[in-house]
């Protein structure tokens, strides 16, 4: 019997992921039955619809998802329900779907942040599985989603079972939209993905540009270094092992040491900030989803990335100065007390100094 998939969101990830389903279901419909968007926008929804939803970028799609506007209108026995919205709505949307689950299905999180603990919480453990996401994308307009850097996806348990065969179900359908690797230890990859996002996506929110261009400036990867490193600590107190990022970005290596920020070790700053600038090379046009939401009206993510930082640390007496900063100077932008800008960003690396 083909898989059912229900996608919820159709932001940049949710929006890649339903058009490239569908893709696959018109190539080979017994593996997979025609996937189903949730969106509350009825715009949108009437222009997928009409006109499919179509991915820019280096490997263009256009798929054509069924559509929905609301729960009431779906039948509910999907074996996999993909978690796309932004990490402020998930627990609330899991909630909402986790009633539409077939007995053996699983919620995946495809948010940044610790969200499969949250969802997990509420819905059981065994009802959960993990997907981090190592690339990016966003929303040119309705229905077209520009894919801004290539990359796949780890896939796991939060009790590092690999065995699951929904992982690998989950494994086959993804590759349809990049590498898909399962791993036993999705905690420490979240960490580390959190330490990334903690840095780029809260920086490009206060400084308002996409990550080529900020990375470009030095300040800006000081800033990054101090916040993955108090993740680094944060994460450690919390028991985890960090996973290398993309298989090559060791996040321990990258965490300042007191020698260098007293700048008695610059050779090592030097090789931090050069990792950092390749960072910024090979994912120059990603844009900030957290930035996106805010300009839409909603709620930042940041008490999910740096906020889940700082409460962690707090409970672990760890100082977490940087990131404590920088939720709050992301709060201010979203009440338009600040706004996002290279010279905003030059307050927190002032705040801090």
């Amino acid at each position: 019997m083909s898989t059912r998939v229900l996608v919820v969101g159709c932001g940049g990830i949710g929006g890649v992921l339903g058009a490239s389903l569908a893709q696959m279901h018109d190539i080979d419909e017994s593996l997979l039955a025609r996937p189903t968007i949730l969106a509350r926008n009825a715009a949108l929804a009437a222009h997928v619809r009409e006109r499919g939803l179509r991915v820019l970028g280096a490997s263009e799609a256009l798929g054509r998802p069924e559509i929905a506007t609301s729960t009431g209108a779906l039948s509910g026995g999907y074996d996999l329900i993909f978690l796309a919205t932004q990490p402020p709505q998930v627990e609330a949307a899991a909630a909402e779907v986790a009633p539409l689950l077939a007995k053996d299905g699983a919620l995946v999180c495809f948010q940044n942040g610790l969200c499969e603990e949250r969802v997990a919480a509420a819905h059981g453990g065994d009802q959960v599985l993990g997907a981090v996401v190592s690339w990016g994308a966003s929303v040119r307009e309705p229905g077209v989603i520009e894919r801004t850097s290539a990359g796949g996806f780890t896939l796991g348990r939060l009790d590092g079972g690999t065995a699951d065969p929904r992982l690998v179900t989950l494994q086959a359908l993804l590759s349809s939209v990049g590498p898909a690797e399962l791993t036993p230890n999705l905690r420490g990859a979240r960490w580390s993905k959190l330490a990334i996002n903690a840095a780029i996506s809260s920086l490009g929110t206060v400084g308002g540009d996409r990550l080529g261009a900020l990375m470009r400036h030095r300040f800006i990867r000081r800033l990054a270094l101090e916040i993955m490193s108090e993740v680094v600590a944060v994460a450690e107190a919390e028991g985890v092992r960090l996973e290398k990022v993309s298989g090559t970005l060791d996040l321990p290596w990258l965490a300042l040491t007191d020698a260098e920020r007293a700048g008695k070790s610059p050779g090592g700053l030097v090789a931090k900030h050069a990792v950092l600038l390749a960072v910024g090379t090979r994912y120059r046009k990603l844009r900030s989803s957290m930035l996106s939401a805010i300009e839409r009206g909603r709620e930042p993510a940041v008490d999910f990335l740096n906020g889940e930082v700082a409460d962690r640390g707090a409970r672990h007496g760890i100082a977490t100065p940087v990131n404590t900063a920088t939720r709050q100077l992301v709060h201010a932008v979203a009440r338009g007390e600040q706004q996002s800008s290279l010279s905003t960003a030059r307050t927190l690396m002032d705040a801090i100094s």
